[in-house]
């Protein structure tokens, strides 16, 4: 079976994660991928350890399967010609840098088009191609902190906190993978092509979505809540008799249903428990008595008992707990992969799972200039011009 998205030619010139996060889905889905890398360094997360695999970083692995890497210097002028090559071949270009840089290289989306007019460019950056914080570097762990994320991550009475992984960027990742499909369907429709400016900002602010509104509606600053829901109760962290577990009761026939299976049928009855808003005004009031029978049982009995009463509830896992649930395996969110030079490539799984169009690990993470030769002669270079390009410091 074919990809969905086979005939697509991407060419990414992103780094790190944001980018190599949204390209590596569309490799997925099938597309050509052909990720750029700088002729000497490559993709600085290709040193961002350790753990390292036989060389390989962890962090450039979980980001950069199904494609070919080419190493290339884009301030000289043939490596330019080359870009500019692989770009009348391409259908989407994928770039992170600083807003403007490539438009000074004359690599501008105006320049691209003008080769290739239906050409779709994704820019990310830190803050887009507008406003006064335009020119500054976006890093993901920024952007948190200025979204207002962490100010509302972490206990009340504790520090803001980042998320424990890099938010921003992925969701940044979707974000433009979503923009890109719409972009290929628009041109479908039109044959234009267009560019796409998105930043890691307004992603990250997109993304607060009830919280946002919460505070657009009533002008209230949300503040920490910690484990606990600003709008649901009980939504939170709640300790078992081995351990931390979460509890989700998003409504109040839940409620009733989650009363019973404490043995406490009464407490849904109560007037200052009988309805969400109820809750949420007397929580002070309900969480203890719920913190007290909940610490008679362990996890797995509560589990039990509470998915059998139809309960959102779930342990709180560490990452090995996680990848060794049978429910993991079973969607095969760990996939292994032949790699040069690592034995045993493991990587997580994707999400999307398709009936007609399934996802395929095509192609291992590419070593650092992998496939350079090998698409500078699909582009029409002899091998002297390529030797020469090497001698040169071209590639």
């Amino acid at each position: 079976m074919k990809g969905a998205l086979e005939g697509i030619r991407i060419i990414d010139v992103s780094r790190v994660l944001a980018g190599p996060f949204c390209s590596m889905i569309l490799g997925d889905l099938g597309a050509d991928v052909i990720k750029i890398e700088h002729y000497k360094t490559g993709d600085e997360t290709r040193g961002w350890g350790p753990p390292f695999l036989n060389g390989e970083s962890a962090y450039y692995l979980c980001a950069n399967r199904n494609k070919q890497s080419i190493s290339l210097n884009l301030k000289a002028e043939e490596g330019k010609e080359i870009f500019r090559k692989l770009v009348s071949t391409g259908d989407v270009v994928v770039q992170n840098f600083k807003a403007g840089t490539l438009k000074k290289m004359d690599l501008g989306y105006e320049s691209l088009k003008e080769i290739n007019p239906s050409l779709i460019m994704a820019s990310i950056t830190g803050f887009g191609s507008t406003g006064p914080y335009k020119d500054l570097p976006g890093y993901d762990y920024i952007i948190q902190a200025m979204s207002g994320l962490m100010s509302i991550t972490g206990e009340p009475d504790g520090t803001p906190m980042k998320v424990g992984v890099a938010i921003a960027d992925v969701l940044t990742g979707l974000y433009t993978c979503i923009g890109i499909l719409s972009s290929l369907q628009h041109r479908n429709k039109t044959g234009e092509g267009q560019e796409i400016d998105i930043s890691l900002m307004d992603c990250q602010v997109a993304s607060l979505i009830n919280v946002a509104s919460n505070y657009l509606s009533s002008g209230i600053v949300p503040e920490r809540l910690g484990n606990q829901h600003p709008n649901i109760v009980p939504y939170q962290v709640f300790s078992a008799k081995d351990g931390e577990m979460v509890v989700a009761v998003g409504n109040d026939e839940q409620f009733k249903r989650f009363s019973a299976a404490l043995g406490r049928q009464d407490l849904s009855e109560m007037k200052e428990f009988i309805h969400n808003e109820n809750r949420l005004e007397n929580k002070s009031k309900l969480i203890p008595i719920l913190e007290e029978l909940l610490a008679k049982k362990t996890k797995k009995e509560w589990k039990g008992i509470l998915d059998k009463a139809g309960i959102p509830n779930g342990p709180i896992n560490t990452v090995q707990d996680m990848f060794d649930d049978q429910q993991i395996s079973s969607r095969e969110m760990i996939v292994e992969m032949d790699h040069p030079s690592i034995e045993t490539l493991r990587l997580t799984g994707s999400p999307i799972k398709l009936s007609k169009s399934p996802v395929k690990m095509r192609h291992h993470p590419p070593m650092f200039g992998e496939h350079t030769e090998t698409i500078l002669e699909q582009l029409g270079y002899h091998p002297d011009q390529i030797d020469r390009f090497r001698k040169n410091q071209i590639i």
